[in-house]
């Protein structure tokens, strides 16, 4: 398997743990928080979205989806809010309201297929192109991707952590 394959391996792994984690909830599910700290499964999987969502998009030049449709809205925001939750405070995270996990999953599914058919148009010298030089060592498209994905993994786990909490309060 190449790199390509073992990226589209991960992402598919991530987003059958997106489903795992938000199928079946109602909204009081999605936006239950363990503490008043914490990040509930709504906001979670709202932002591994958003995260996938805005950087694949940039590294390969497509719009996100995140703008092709009233997705804020769907969420609680404002509409044409940009937003993709980095550096939220808890206020912030408490705010953000999905209006179904329908709309969480399509939101993600829709990024996901996005990510899939953008994994497709790379090869091996794009995923060593240079895109921040930021860094010693320079960054990558494959590191970047790499990145994208170990946080979509991180917020799985996450997520799952908080579902088996939430389904134990029965």
């Amino acid at each position: 398997m190449d790199g390509i394959g073992l990226l589209h391996d991960g992402f598919h792994r991530a987003t059958q743990g997106v489903h795992e984690a938000v199928g079946g909830l109602d909204v009081d599910g999605l936006v239950w928080r363990p503490d008043a700290e914490a990040n509930p499964i709504g906001w979670l999987v709202w932002h591994l979205s958003r995260i996938q969502d805005a950087q694949v998009a940039e590294i390969t030049g497509r719009e996100q989806l995140w703008t092709t449709a009233d997705w804020a809205t769907r969420f609680g925001l404002p509409a044409g809010a940009m937003d993709d939750g980095f550096g939220h405070t808890s206020d912030e995270v408490a705010a953000l309201l999905p209006e179904s996990a329908d709309a969480l999953l399509a939101y993600h599914d829709a990024v996901a297929a996005a990510v899939a058919r953008d994994l497709d148009t790379l090869d091996a010298d794009t995923l060593d192109r240079v895109i921040d030089e930021r860094y010693d060592p320079p960054v990558t498209v494959a590191v970047r991707l790499v990145s994208v994905l170990d946080d979509a993994l991180e917020h799985v786990g996450q997520a799952a952590y908080v579902r088996g909490l939430w389904d134990r309060l029965d």
